[in-house]
């Protein structure tokens, strides 16, 4: 008997002795047995056993073909190891899993009782929206996952992925990265060490610090949500949109790549690196491509004049104008506040190419103890040191500042009031047209001399610091005297339209806002520190989204990591 003739009868005993267990058909057999938990043999050109060269296997050598429950596979050679039901199969490894997903390689492994595949050497798995290409993959089919930790790239019809490890859960259509990924898109690059990718729907999670770069932006995030697709986000967790001329910043913002808008709630924060300018609230729109944005609930303008801050207040606030051309309205019960001045008025217009501020509607203003009113004020600030330079009071004019030391008021009226400032305090007022005046008149030991009362067509004053006027002249024919303090009744001595309102005065940054305004940002600070205590629950995609990223009808499996074996 020679030695080709001793292995084919060989072969024959043993495998007619396991054809129970190992369920391999012959290649002539074209209708295996489907159901079976054990490896099924479709077709191969030789086959062959040898203990010296591979104990316990049957080697299997040209087109092989091979089936286990819904799995196809074939190569150019394979061992299989009929009692542990595994195979090894080497060189043009491809398996295919119903119609969806197909892996090739160099080469691979697979358990049939556990329905663990392992392959190595330019794996590429794919199925109908993506491509994975990695030197290594573990594929569970149980829980239906395939995991990798050799550095893969991802690809589908939107985005490139490149990461040193990732899961795929085939069910959910979902990649899971833990460490180092990069998504590239054609508008944008994602980066981040934890990522949560939807290939059905482009939808992408990140958690932890992560930056969405693009040509025009980069957003900062550790906790966010981004259709690549619609090129969308929604953002939260300390996240901020980086331009190259302003940061917004919010615990809750919603971006949109395309329309270059961003919607921003709770601790909003929008500074304006060039014009050196800060905006707060808890709501804010910022429309990019059109220089404009407005904010609400407690917002505040904050800027650098003279090197000192000055802050505006308004219900609502809209600021638009190219970088250096920047222009803001504040709407509502609006309010300035800088060092030795402030004011209120209802609506507030800022130029800054003009550096003109317009107070309208029933405007106050207070420089140092001195209170003015009128129909109309300008203040006019010098546009290149950035000094307030001089302010227009325009219709009722009214001055009134409290005398030095008795109850009595210095007041001055007209119709017209223009004024010009020196280091923030108002040092010479012109007042023009029917002027009036009621001046509490002292000495050098600061002892009542008189009260003065005149009238006349225009009056000068220069002023000193504090409630102090250094002189008063009036112009074209003044009419007037000075009246000893007992000869001058009480109800005289204040002028029509008088009305102090001193309690009003802005003194400190807190006093700009309404009580109202305080109390909203009470609420809205509550809400934050909600937010803030589930800002660890990881973020999870809404119901719609599940619909669309998971087919239906199929039950998820739970990840189970498995290794080599």
């Amino acid at each position: 008997m020679n030695t080709i003739y001793f292995r084919i009868i060989l072969f024959t005993l043993i495998f007619s002795q396991n054809s129970l267990c190992s369920q391999i058909t012959s290649p002539m057999e074209t209708k295996p047995i489907q159901d079976s938990k054990q490896i099924i043999i479709e077709n191969s050109d030789f086959m062959d056993i040898s203990e010296t060269e591979v104990p316990g296997a049957i080697v299997l050598t040209g087109n092989v073909r091979i089936i286990h429950q819904g799995v196809r596979m074939s190569c150019n050679k394979a061992y299989h190891f009929t009692k542990s039901n595994f195979v090894k199969a080497f060189g043009s490894v491809n398996m295919v899993q119903g119609d969806t997903l197909t892996m090739s390689s160099k080469y691979a492994e697979y358990n049939g009782n556990t329905k663990f595949a392992f392959a190595t050497g330019n794996v590429v798995m794919q199925d109908p929206k993506m491509t994975v290409t990695t030197d290594t993959i573990n594929f569970d089919r149980t829980s239906q996952q395939a995991y990798y930790n050799t550095g893969g790239v991802i690809r589908d019809a939107e985005n490139t992925l490149t990461s040193k490890s990732g899961k795929y859960f085939l069910n959910e259509k979902k990649f899971q990265f833990n460490t180092a990924v990069v998504v590239n898109n054609p508008t944008h690059t994602i980066r981040t060490n934890h990522l949560d990718y939807y290939t059905n729907s482009g939808h992408a999670y990140v958690f932890g610090p992560s930056t969405i770069a693009s040509e025009n932006n980069t957003i900062y995030t550790t906790k966010g949500f981004y259709d690549t697709k619609k090129d969308e986000g929604k953002l939260q967790k300390g996240s901020k949109i980086k331009y190259r001329d302003r940061i917004i910043e919010g615990e809750d913002l919603y971006y949109d790549r395309k329309n270059d808008f961003a919607r921003a709630k709770n601790n909003v924060k929008v500074t304006d690196t060039i014009n050196k300018m800060v905006i707060r609230g808890h709501y804010a729109e910022v429309y990019k491509q059109k220089d404009s944005m407005f904010i609400t609930k407690k917002a505040l303008v904050s800027g650098l004049f003279e090197k000192d801050s000055v802050w505006f207040h308004a219900k609502r606030i809209v600021v638009t104008g190219k970088p250096k051309n920047r222009i803001i309205r504040g709407f509502n019960n609006a309010r300035f506040f800088k060092k030795d001045m402030s004011g209120k008025c209802d609506s507030l217009h800022y130029n800054q190419k003009k550096g003109l501020t317009q107070m309208i509607g029933k405007p106050i203003f207070w420089n140092g103890k001195r209170q003015l009113t009128g129909d109309l004020m300008h203040l006019i600030s010098d546009t290149i040191t950035q000094k307030v330079d001089s302010l227009k009071v325009l219709n009722n004019a009214f001055i009134i500042s409290k005398d030095t030391i008795g109850d009595g008021y210095n007041q001055v009226k007209g119709v017209n009031l223009y004024g010009k400032f020196k280091d923030n305090h108002l040092k010479e007022v012109d007042v023009v047209k029917n002027t009036e005046v009621i001046y509490y008149m002292r000495n050098d030991k600061q002892e009542l001399i008189g009260i003065n009362k005149n009238v006349s067509s225009r009056i000068n004053m220069i002023m000193a610091e504090g409630n102090d006027i250094e002189s008063v002249t009036f112009f074209t024919n003044p009419e007037g005297e000075i009246y000893p303090e007992d000869e001058l009744p009480v109800n005289a001595r204040k002028l029509r339209g008088f009305i102090w309102r001193g309690d009003e005065q802005i003194l400190k940054l807190e006093d700009i806002f309404p009580k109202e305004e305080l109390e909203l940002d009470e609420k809205a600070k509550a809400e934050v520190k909600k937010k803030m205590m589930e800002a660890d629950v990881p973020m999870e995609p809404s119901k719609e989204t599940l619909e669309y990223d998971k087919p239906k009808k199929v039950k998820s499996a739970k990840a189970k990591g498995k290794s080599k074996k």
